[in-house]
């Protein structure tokens, strides 16, 4: 965990409240493997199916935010704000053209957050407490059903603090020659935050994005990590697709950019999959 080990001694998470959104981070230390892409996709497609979602942008770098078309400008309160105490999330979520989807916006002021919170004893659990107030007081029309978070390359604070919020983790995982090295130290790293942080945490599902079937390693990738992680990794994957690199430069979700594409059509199933993993949960 390289200099964060110290925040993995606070008291263990509570158990999430009913009527709560149910909480997923989407977390990889690695970049460039789609996980803000996945984010945006994945929440556009839940809230066309019905789903109200909100979209917790923690990536100092802001790409699930400009990816909804959201405007720096636009950004006077950010998640930032939130995790040093100084607003509500309500405060900073502004609605994108996507009905039902909304986005708590990010800065570059995140990059400092460790910083700033130093040392304080609930630094782990800043989300957790400013979600659990999100859906309190607020008519039921505008409460929220899932919440996504986008969380940075990287294993640190941020990262620590979205998966002692979250109920599970839902993995993008690039199909490049690496992919399993990188997922041995995400799990590594779930299963510390299980034991000291949030004991009901769980790992939702992988998904493997950036498949090329005409490449033998695309292939042996998605062979390997099914053999090593079984019916944890959706039976979905994001292929590579010109139309999913294109959307964001427009500020649009691939659903919104083109929703005839191959990519358009996957992410539409992995939030149909997504949604028959939750039910299966429920009736367990």
């Amino acid at each position: 965990m390289n200099g964060i080990d110290g925040i993995f001694n606070g008291d263990s998470g509570t158990v999430h409240e009913a009527g709560q959104p149910r909480i997923l981070a989407l977390a990889n230390q690695k970049g460039g493997v789609g996980k803000t892409t996945t984010a945006i996709n994945l929440g556009t497609a839940l809230a066309a199916i019905g789903e109200r979602v909100l979209i917790v942008d923690l990536d100092p770098q802001g790409n699930a935010s400009t990816g909804l078309g959201i405007d720096r400008r636009n950004r006077s309160c950010s998640t930032y704000d939130v995790l040093i105490g100084e607003a509500k999330l309500r405060e900073a979520i502004v609605p994108t053209a996507v009905p039902r989807l909304h986005i708590a916006a990010s800065t570059m002021d995140l990059s400092g957050l460790e910083l700033e919170l130093g040392t304080t004893r609930d630094r782990a659990f800043r989300l957790r407490d400013a979600i659990a107030d999100l859906n309190k007081n607020v008519a039921p029309d505008t409460d929220y059903t899932y919440v996504l978070i986008d969380c940075p390359p990287s294993l640190n604070l941020i990262t620590v603090n979205a998966m002692a919020a979250a109920h599970a983790i839902l993995v993008p995982l690039q199909c490049e020659f690496f992919a399993l090295e990188g997922l041995s130290q995400l799990l590594q790293t779930v299963e510390q935050v299980r034991t000291t942080l949030n004991p009901a945490l769980t790992i939702h599902g992988i998904v493997l994005t950036m498949f090329d079937s005409r490449n033998n390693l695309s292939n042996q990738v998605v062979a390997d990590v099914r053999e090593f992680m079984g019916n944890k990794v959706y039976e979905t994957m994001i292929p590579r697709n010109v139309r999913v690199s294109e959307a964001p430069s427009y500020g649009k979700p691939v659903l919104v950019y083109d929703l005839k594409c191959v990519g358009s059509e996957a992410y539409l199933k992995l939030a149909t999959e997504v949604i028959q993993r939750e039910r299966e949960l429920r009736t367990h």
